[in-house]
């Protein structure tokens, strides 16, 4: 383990999911918070079983206060410590729920509107998607093939993208349901 004084820290297995894939670290720090504080688009993995399946599995361990972090993770630290002093910055952090308008200009298709119900971990709950031609879709976990971290609580730029739960209610309730591929 690369580190510095671990004697009040404890080991948290880090995930950063990026859809299809992800990378994994043991990295000792004092609370899971620190470990969100400290890297951008992470998530402290608590499933007993995941943590289990790499007890042993030869993991890269990395104290938090280290100078040189493991290929990855010190990219998420730079990124982490560019958004520390933005105004926002963990603004919708520790809530179980977060409610969030941010508009997507797909390539081939006309810009789309996501009205996005997000859980603490950054993976979305529920979604409306609102078309430019006033088409509203909405979409849940069975209906996505996958579901990663769409968002990183801690980052600065979502705090101006909050929306009320009424109006995210409001737009769920008069949503068409996607329909499956048949």
């Amino acid at each position: 383990m690369t580190g510095t004084n671990s004697a009040d820290k404890r080991r948290f297995l880090v995930l950063h999911d990026y859809g299809m894939g992800g990378a994994w670290w043991w990295v000792h720090a004092r609370s899971a918070r620190d470990v969100l504080e400290t890297f951008a688009w992470v998530e402290v993995v608590t499933d007993p079983e995941a943590v289990a399946r790499f007890e042993h599995d030869g993991l890269e361990e990395v104290d938090i206060e280290a100078s040189l972090m493991p290929p990855g993770l010190e990219g998420l630290r730079a990124k982490r410590d560019a958004q520390r002093g933005c105004e926002g910055f963990g603004a919708l952090a520790d809530r179980d729920i977060v409610y969030l308008r941010r508009r997507w200009d797909e390539e081939d298709d006309e810009a789309v509107v996501h009205l996005m119900e997000v859980g603490s971990d950054g993976r979305r709950i529920r979604q409306v998607e609102l078309a430019e031609d006033g088409t509203a879709l909405r979409s849940g976990p069975d209906d996505w093939p996958f579901n990663p971290p769409i968002v990183d609580l801690f980052d600065p730029a979502l705090a101006d993208q909050e929306i009320s739960r009424a109006e995210f209610e409001d737009q769920w309730i008069h949503a068409d349901r996607v329909e499956p591929d048949a």
